[in-house]
């Protein structure tokens, strides 16, 4: 069950009696017409900001006799009570009279991009009940004073700041459901809420608040406040008497001290996630006898190592999550004796051993293992390849050596599997053909060596492959261009699965599997939270489509999941596989740092391709003109290849190409645009091609001889540190002589404690 995830049932009975039942207050010469006119108004003010791409209410029609046959429109009582454009691609400001539909109690304007502030008109709708305006950037200060007949509020992911006070608790009177997470709000929340009689879900996550909490939230069903400021003790008086609560989520906050055992009396608790806190002492015993239980996040904190064998007895336990918490030495015992969970997360901590002392490998119905960032070494466990029910297993950021077990290919069920930056040396197991269901394999960074199996062709999901800095050699077998053809068994299995519970290692996994240099999900990077990355995962694996791709020769997008093909820092050498062409569902191609020959085939156009990077190879012959039919290209470097003849005219179509470098191929030759999306780029990505005419207002120097070819790029060798290093020792040394000498002058004046006790400088 995900984190934030509740029973859903109330929220939809409030939605739907504010549909069907909500009151009809009829002003003096209200009538159908007037919301029709007032209607049309709206229309022509999305319209004036909105020339091309319009959404539903572009079907409005005048002619039409009556407003509650248009799409978007809700009636009740012959008038207008409902207005539902969510997705509809509207930009621009809000329009400022929605007081003029008088029975409106029903707004939702979610998922566009409207901007500015709130209009004064808005909190004139004195009958609104619902109000969804989430997903968008709308920006100042947040006051609604006069809706106080509000009873569901969703201003979730926009950019809201200042204080709340306006309209806390001002609209509190009948309001049951709050979100303005995802926004700048600042300052204290104090008991603000303390006067809404009906709230029941709460959610803060992913502001500036800060202070002490609010000590009423035991009366809620949800109360969620991650990644905010708050800081202080939690007081076990919240949790006294009657406690509601279903959903606690206080991560990503500055908690400290002990958490109060009467968290017990919160009888009906699903979630409890204090993750990201400074909570110190015993993890509290008696949230054993919470027996709905259904994940337990309590990672990253300085909770003492023992864990409560009380918490064996939470039948309904399937995530537990005790990552980055300082452990230690083996993996405890009593996690092998959680056989009711699903999802173990222990990374981040320290452990060494205990992988088969623990019994974690007997676990019956584990589905993921995340054991990453820790200190495991030797040889990858065999008995792996008994934890069947496996569908994410990540190893990856140990000290783990030897070779892949070919065992691992019985985990037919496995869709990620990160191995990456180990010590591991071998060749890839033909064997991992078998893993249909694979979405990611991950097995950068080790020493890898031999062919790339061509039975990775036939796993028909595997969509992200990351086999990066090893030593792999040989060429891309023509199989490997099946790879991830249709992920669609994969991605249905998902959606009808309630086991995809998240927590809080989402961000992690996907900042690794999900690169930030990679054009469609980089903008992601600077709003990705803990509670977004939690959305994007469940999205990602049940394949809704997150980035705009658009076909070869069109600039048409449509959001789709696709791949990835990362194979750079090898050793593998040959042709490309004509039938590269087929992997319509990859939008990122890196092979640089290899051995690659020989022509770039054609077909290589016919990829969806946002980013194509083959420098650092042998390739040779004329760049392809098709590839200026990739319109949607992004990323281009073509560097340090041996390619020969005209520069493409075609590529001046990359109208959307922001990153290109042609620089190091000497026998390119021809003429620059002096116009379009080349003349944009900088000399270097021309330096080392003296036959290239560039324009007048690029200057054509190189840092060195322009008609000498320079060596590629390459790590320092043994040879070159037994010069350089006498050289830097003597630099540093006097660096740092000189730097301490001018921080004795300066502290001269001040007491010498410091030089005879231990002074410690705080790292934030």
């Amino acid at each position: 069950m995900p984190e934030e995830e509740t029973d859903p049932r109330p929220i939809a009975l409030i939605i739907f009696l504010i549909l069907i039942t909500g009151a009809v207050v009829n002003g003096v010469g209200d009538s159908i017409e007037t919301d029709k006119q007032a209607l049309l108004n709206m229309k022509s003010h999305l319209e004036d900001r909105n020339p091309l791409n319009r959404g539903r209410y572009a079907e409005w029609n005048q002619q039409n006799s009556s407003p509650c046959d248009w799409p978007g429109i809700l009636c009740f009582g012959a008038r207008v009570t409902g207005i539902d454009l969510s997705g509809s691609q509207i930009a621009g400001d809000m329009f400022g009279n929605f007081s003029s539909l008088t029975a409106l109690t029903h707004l939702d304007l979610s998922r566009n991009t409207v901007d500015g502030a709130i209009p004064a008109d808005l909190g004139l709708c004195q009958n609104l009940k619902y109000l969804n305006l989430s997903h968008n950037i709308i920006g100042g200060v947040l006051n609604l004073t006069g809706l106080s007949s509000l009873e569901v509020l969703d201003l979730t992911v926009n950019r809201f700041s200042g204080t709340i006070q306006l309209s806390f608790p001002a609209i509190c009177n009948r309001l049951i459901l709050a979100n303005i997470s995802a926004n700048n709000f600042t300052g204290e929340i104090g008991d603000l809420f303390s006067e809404c009689p009906e709230l029941q879900y709460l959610d803060l996550s992913t502001n500036n608040f800060s202070g002490d909490v609010w000590l009423g939230f035991g009366k809620l069903r949800k109360y969620a406040i991650s990644e905010n400021n708050f800081n202080g003790i939690i007081s076990p008086s919240i949790f006294s008497g009657n406690c509601s609560l279903k959903v606690l989520d206080l991560s990503g906050n500055s908690f400290v001290g002990e958490f109060p055992k009467e968290i017990s009396n919160c009888k009906d608790l699903v979630i409890l996630n204090l993750w990201g806190n400074n909570f110190t002492g015993k993890i509290p015993a008696e949230i054993g006898s919470i027996s709905g239980l259904e994940g337990l996040y309590l990672g990253s904190n300085n909770f003492f190592r023992e864990i409560p064998e009380s918490l064996l007895g939470l039948s309904k336990l399937a995530f537990l999550n005790m990552g980055k918490n300082n452990f230690g030495g083996d993996i405890q015992e009593i996690f092998g004796k959680f056989r009711q969970v699903k999802f173990l997360v222990l990374h981040n901590n320290s452990y060494t051993g205990g992988l088969y002392t623990s019994g974690i490998l007997k676990l019956p119905i584990i589905e993921r293992l995340d054991l990453s960032l820790n200190n495991f070494s030797g040889p990858l466990p065999v008995e792996i390849s008994e934890m069947m029910g496996l569908k994410f297993l990540i190893l990856a950021y140990n000290n783990f050596s030897g070779n892949i077990p070919p065992e691992y290919g019985k985990l037919t069920g496995l869709q990620a599997l990160d191995l990456s930056f180990n010590q591991l040396n071998g060749s890839i197991p033909p064997t991992f053909g078998n893993l249909t269901s694979l979405l990611w394999l991950m097995l950068a960074n080790n020493a890898l060596t031999g062919e790339i199996p061509l039975e990775l062709g036939d796993c028909n999901s595997l969509l992200w492959l990351n086999l990066a800095n090893n030593q792999l050699s040989g060429t891309i077998p023509t199989e490997l261009t099946n790879m991830g053809l249709n992920a669609t068994p994969t991605f249905q299995l998902n959606k009808k699965s309630d086991g995809l519970a998240s927590g809080s290692g989402e961000c992690l996994v996907m900042r690794r599997w999900i690169p930030a240099n990679y054009p469609p999900f980089s903008f992601v990077y600077t709003l990705l939270t803990w509670k977004s990355c939690r959305n994007l995962w469940d999205k990602l694996l049940k394949g809704y489509g997150l980035f705009p791709v658009c076909a070869p020769g069109s600039t048409v997008r449509t959001l789709q999941i696709t791949g990835y093909v990362q194979l750079s820092g090898n050793q593998l050498s040959g042709k490309l596989p004509l039938e590269i062409g087929k992997m319509q569902n990859f939008s990122m191609l890196q092979l640089g740092e290899n051995k690659f020959n020989g022509s770039l085939p054609p077909e290589i156009s016919q990829m969806p391709l946002v980013v194509l990077n083959i420098s650092q190879n042998e390739f040779s012959g004329e760049i392809p003109m098709a590839i200026g039919d990739v319109k949607c290209l992004q990323n281009l470097d073509l560097s340090y290849n041996n390619f020969s003849g005209r520069f493409p005219t075609s590529l001046n179509n990359l109208n959307e190409l922001s990153k290109f470098n042609i620089s190091y191929n000497p026998n390119i030759s021809g003429v620059i645009p002096t116009t379009g999306q080349f003349a944009t780029f900088e000399k270097e990505s021309y330096f080392g091609d003296p036959l290239l005419l560039l324009p007048p207002f690029i200057k054509n120097v190189a840092p060195a001889n322009q008609n000498e070819m320079p060596k590629k790029p390459t790590k320092l060798g043994a040879s070159n540190l037994v010069f350089f290093a006498p050289l830097v020792a003597f630099l540093l040394c006097g660096v740092m002589s000189l730097i301490v000498w001018l921080f004795l002058l300066k502290k001269c004046k001040v007491r010498t404690s410091c030089f005879l006790h231990d002074c410690r400088i705080p790292i934030n």
